[in-house]
């Protein structure tokens, strides 16, 4: 039987499909004792595309970036590659739209010139996105094909390291200029200050929006991650630390609010592992 018949295809569709039903039971186990209060702030509208204040990142610099646009080539989304498969973004990124109208483009600083397009095969959520609102908003994306890795094309690895205050993490992304501008053709990248949890908090006013799960950017009034650049990598000494989440109007000087992957990473290595495993 050939590597190409399509039945060993459905058989892998079916194993990955079994994969997602059982991160999902896991994940209501491990997951669930960890989340915070409800989040009732409508005030505060969720990062959907430029870096404001940023400048234009060199070719090659964010190998690891995407961008996840519709199938008509409009930008979205940001994501990061973890394995020539695998993508992670924001979980409402992929479950804002069907995955039909989605596609995922590699190996370029202009989201108007792909080096590859792939199509998204399945979503894997976190199981309690949302919950409360702003929680858990992080996904894996498996791709219907593998991307072949070169100069501009390469995966990110995951950090272990906690971030302490002061260090400085670098967010990369097509976001707007602006509240409801246009994404920039070039990718954007800047640097920001991390601040701890309580301090985040307390620019917060103590909104429960923000919870453990998250790290905080701080940024001054005209700088700040804008809409498209949710999903979009945050890292640290060239490493994944998060993705950008949410918060408030594009760079109005509060901190921007991103999902931990170092806290999230029992989650990212659950699906992950049992994915290999089921290839293997």
């Amino acid at each position: 039987m050939h590597s190409g018949d399509p039945v060993p295809r459905a058989i892998k569709a079916w194993h990955i499909s079994l994969l997602v039903v059982f991160i999902i039971l896991q994940c209501s186990e491990t997951e669930g004792k960890r989340i915070h209060h409800s989040y009732q702030n409508e005030a505060t509208p969720r990062l959907d595309g430029r870096i404001v204040g940023g400048e234009d990142a060199p070719l090659g610099f964010a190998p690891y970036q995407v961008s996840i646009q519709s199938i008509f080539g409009t930008h979205l989304c940001g994501g990061a590659i973890l394995d020539p498969e695998w993508i992670i973004t924001a979980a409402h990124c992929v479950q804002d739209y069907p995955l039909d109208v989605l596609r995922v483009i590699t190996g370029t600083n202009n989201w108007h010139e792909p080096g590859a397009v792939r199509q998204l095969a399945i979503a894997i959520p976190h199981c309690r996105h949302d919950q409360p609102e702003f929680h858990n908003d992080i996904a894996l994306v498996h791709l219907n094909e593998p991307l072949v890795f070169d100069n501009l094309t390469n995966k990110i690895e995951l950090s272990h390291e906690v971030l302490k205050e002061g260090d400085v993490v670098t967010i990369t992304g097509w976001g707007v200029t602006r509240l409801n501008g246009y994404p920039p053709d070039l990718l954007q990248k800047w640097d920001f200050n991390f601040i701890p949890h309580e301090e985040c908090r307390r620019r917060w006013d103590n909104d429960e929006g923000v919870g453990v799960g998250h790290i905080c950017s701080m940024t001054r009034e005209g700088e700040g991650a804008c809409n498209g650049d949710s999903g979009g990598p945050v890292t640290f000494k060239g490493k994944l630390v998060g993705l950008v989440n949410w918060g408030a109007p594009c760079a109005r000087g509060k901190p921007d609010m991103h999902a931990s992957t170092v806290y999230y990473r029992d989650f990212i290595q659950l699906a992950l592992n049992q994915c290999t495993r089921l290839r293997g």
